[in-house]
């Protein structure tokens, strides 16, 4: 499985690790991934999905059904 936000499809960045010396090597810069059970009222049970923390904050804002119609999900498949 990808590491990747299910709703907003954040992902890993490639950076630099900086030494003393001033080398650089490359590293990754994952994303803070939750898994995640979140209600979902229109399909009467709890969906099981993989989310980044900032994503956790904006669902208790906007809701899952608006944030899986922006990003074009299926609920029911989860």
């Amino acid at each position: 499985m990808a590491r990747h936000c299910d709703l907003t499809g954040k992902k890993a960045n490639n950076a630099f690790a900086i030494s003393h010396s001033h080398r650089r090597t490359k590293r990754l810069q994952e994303a803070n991934l939750q898994s995640k059970k979140v209600w979902w009222p229109q399909g009467n049970r709890y969906v099981k999905l993989r989310l980044s923390t900032k994503a956790i904050k904006t669902l208790e804002k906007k809701g899952i059904s608006a944030m899986a119609r922006e990003a074009g999900i299926d609920l029911s498949k989860y």
